[in-house]
């Protein structure tokens, strides 16, 4: 039991410290070669900040899981991680269309799905959702990549405020990392912890006001392993083991990813609703609300992380209810606190 919870912190140490170290080197090569991300539709900075510092955060998962998982266990979901993090490198490079990315995500989690010989990572069972339970295998191969699509693209519209994406994403991946030691998970463990010390690493460097960018290259590779975490919190029955309640893996799921889930849900639907292309980038995410009102890159920042972190608090009172029920209060309460902002917004201008 003891060799456990030491093997999670050195995985998390070495990511940190890997993570932390590349970043300068980055940034000198980054400047060197005019590597820059310059402000955008959706961006909230002024002037030139280096990209990626994905390859940083890349490094410190990999060598940290080298080093202390067992790899023959989780050896597909590193080659699905080169997978998305070459095509991330390609798309800093070359500015890829919004197709070619969505299809190297389809490819990174197809080889999650088939490849293993047994206990290819998909969502099978929807534990009561709508009513649904057990998934057809062809339907659940693609509702795992819609999931996967959908939580990868959600990350990177959140990097919109300097350390947000960061520090939601080490909220995240921590919470995940804390059930998988529960339910005795020791690779989704180490992957989970892993992440978070590469994060952590390069929040230093990237809170405002940020020295440096993850770019596509690591939103991609954060969004694919945050949609694995998720992907296994759903499957692994973790609540009705610790607890003895029935599954309610994708209520955990939901809330752990709560405001990059519903944050892009409320974009969608307002973009539809007003004629836009859904896809189309704009300013109406909920870090931009907050900017307008004059919060800053950090508060605005603290003020979303205590959201998702209150938001976990109140899925956990939910657990015990049936799980149409629990989502559908979690969702009004989460739409709830996500749109105040906009309110306080209205009110102001008016």
């Amino acid at each position: 039991m003891f060799g456990i919870p030491i093997d999670i912190l050195l995985s998390f140490v070495t990511a940190f410290v890997i993570t932390f170290l590349a970043i300068p080197k980055i940034i000198f090569f980054a400047q060197k070669f005019h590597l820059y991300d310059s402000a955008g539709v959706r961006s909230s900075h002024i002037g030139k900040v280096p990209i990626f510092g994905g390859i940083a955060i890349f490094a410190g998962i990999i060598f940290s899981l080298l080093f202390w998982a067992e790899i023959e266990q989780i050896q597909f979901i590193i080659v699905s991680m080169f997978v998305v993090f070459f095509v991330g490198v390609i798309d800093d490079l070359l500015s890829l269309s919004p197709l070619r990315k969505v299809i190297g995500q389809i490819i990174a989690i197809l080889i999650i799905i088939y490849f293993p010989s047994e206990n290819g990572l998909q969502i099978n069972n929807m534990y009561g959702v709508l009513g649904i339970y057990e998934l057809p295998d062809i339907v659940a191969t693609l509702f795992t990549v819609f999931v996967v699509i959908v939580i990868t693209n959600g990350f990177n519209l959140i990097d919109g405020v300097d350390g947000l994406a960061c520090s939601l994403g080490i909220v995240a991946s921590f919470s995940f990392g804390l059930l998988s030691v529960i339910s005795g998970q020791i690779n989704m463990s180490l992957i989970a912890f892993t992440l978070m010390g590469s994060l952590i690493g390069f929040l230093i460097y990237n809170k405002h006001p940020a020295k440096i960018f993850m770019g596509d290259t690591g939103s991609l590779v954060v969004g694919l392993v945050l949609s694995i975490l998720a992907i296994n919190a759903i499957n692994s029955g973790i609540i009705n083991d610790s607890m003895h309640l029935p599954n309610k893996g994708p209520l955990v799921a939901i809330a752990i990813l709560a405001v990059l889930l519903f944050d892009s849900l409320r974009v969608f639907i307002v973009r539809v609703i007003k004629g836009k292309n859904p896809l189309f980038p704009d300013m109406n995410h909920i870090h931009h609300a907050l900017l307008n009102l004059g919060y800053g890159h950090k508060k605005t920042t603290l003020i979303i992380c205590i959201i998702n972190i209150l938001l976990i608090v109140v899925a956990y009172f939910l657990l015990d209810m049936n799980i149409n029920f629990a989502i559908a209060i979690f969702a009004a309460i989460n739409f709830t606190l996500l749109y105040i902002p906009f309110l306080m917004k209205k009110k102001n201008d008016d």
